[in-house]
């Protein structure tokens, strides 16, 4: 079980207060999904969308890279 689950809705991170997904979780999330890198990617994805509705203030660039971006 891990502390670093978002914050809502302001998207932080619960165990360290870094936007998330903060490093620590991108690390755990790449592990939890080794074997499956597209469940990861659609994982990620269904977050980015809920994180459109919460943080409209946010240019979508921005977020994509935030949820999506690391994944390479």
């Amino acid at each position: 079980m891990t502390t670093h689950c978002p914050v809502l809705p302001i998207w932080s991170c619960g165990g360290c207060g870094a936007p998330w997904p903060c490093p620590t979780r991108r690390q755990e999330l790449r592990a939890e999904f080794a074997d499956a890198p597209v469940s990861l990617a659609l994982y990620m994805g269904a977050q980015l969308v809920r994180a459109t509705a919460d943080l409209t203030w946010a240019p979508a660039g921005t977020l994509h890279l935030r949820f999506l971006g690391w994944l390479r």
